[in-house]
């Protein structure tokens, strides 16, 4: 029996639960991440980027893919586009959390400058492509080869940003270092570690797999519009683990991984893409989504030059106690969806 034949009680319950697992997960893996990073050295800004972002992206790249093999582009789409919109405001969200002062200021650090930086490159891809005549490759669009080049390339610069810096942060009063909380330990007990986190990934993508089959029974049932399911539900119920390990890591004076940990997750979020146009076998995704679609990928590119910009100027303390990026994070975020709601 299909997900399309479930009662409404049964489709909403699943939808929840899934969404409760996630959460739960999410706690758990920002407390390994932390561990991995000091026990490795690699530091929270890189572990946080890389590791955690894709471990939290995990049940929303499922979504994406599951949904692109049932021939729904827009869903498919918004679900990964949505979700950095969705991200990015988390942040916002932390540094209210935050009271010791500006989180954008604290965690100061270059991996994150370049994270944000690399995430509007990859997010600027999708829009050459929807501006090219509809072209594949082996049944791909080139877009999405450049978009696994583009990341690969990122994350080798990255280390070499962070172990060779041609600049470095000015350090204030306020600035909260990365500095290792455990030693490094046996290879066994590492092992274990990198053991407990890749479970609790593999249940983050069985429960990517329900959202998909559930949001997809609910669009066809109600005849909903997919982008507004995608970018709203799917995406923020599968980003349910970006907000916990963001507000775990702030609670854990674990900074650098909070920021990290969204922008990287963000930033493994654009494969959403390559991997939703490989699974979609009826064209290019680029050219069958609408400009609704569009729409939230301009909005996370928007969010995520606001975001960049309050690294680079570093006020100590804004409205209410945070930053100007902050308070303008959640006006773009919000405005968008008002938007798109009365739209």
């Amino acid at each position: 029996m299909g997900f399309d034949s479930l009662p409404l009680w049964i489709l909403l319950a699943l939808f929840a639960g899934a969404g409760g697992v996630i959460l739960v997960c999410g706690i758990h893996l920002t407390g390994q991440a932390d561990r991995i990073a000091d026990r490795t050295g690699l530091g929270e800004a890189l572990v946080g980027g890389v590791l955690l972002g894709a471990a939290t992206s995990l049940s929303g790249t499922v979504v994406s893919v599951t949904a692109a093999l049932d021939g729904r582009a827009s869903l498919a789409f918004s679900n990964g586009v949505g979700g950095i919109a969705a991200q990015t405001a988390f942040l916002a969200i932390a540094d209210i959390v935050y009271r010791r002062g500006n989180l954008e200021h604290v965690a100061a650090d270059v991996s994150s400058l370049f994270q944000c930086a690399l995430l509007m490159l990859l997010l600027a891809i999708p829009l050459v492509a929807y501006t090219t005549p509809e072209i594949t490759l082996l049944g791909v669009h080139p877009a999405s080869y450049a978009l696994v080049i583009v990341y690969g390339s990122g994350l080798l610069a990255q280390r070499h940003v962070r172990e060779q810096p041609m600049w470095r942060v000015v350090n204030t009063s306020e600035t909260h270092e990365d500095s290792p909380d455990e030693e490094q330990h046996d290879l066994r007990g590492n092992l274990r570690l990198i053991a407990g986190f890749s479970v609790l990934m593999l249940i983050l993508a069985s429960m990517g797999w329900v959202l998909a089959e559930v949001a997809g029974a609910l669009t066809d049932r109600f005849d909903l519009n997919a982008s507004l399911v995608g970018a709203l539900m799917t995406a923020v119920v599968t980003s349910l683990p970006e907000l916990v390990t963001t507000l775990a890591a702030v609670h854990r004076g674990a900074l650098q991984l909070a920021i990290g940990g969204i922008v990287g997750g963000n930033t493994f979020d654009t494969l959403f893409l390559t991997l939703s146009d490989v699974a979609y076998r009826d064209g290019s995704l680029y050219q069958a989504v609408s400009p609704q679609d569009y729409f939230w990928l301009a909005i996370g590119l928007v969010m995520t030059a606001v975001l960049l910009l309050g690294l680079l100027v570093r006020q100590k303390s804004g409205p209410g106690g945070i930053g100007f990026e902050s308070v303008s994070l959640l006006g773009i975020y919000g405005g968008a969806i008002a938007l798109q709601a009365l739209g």
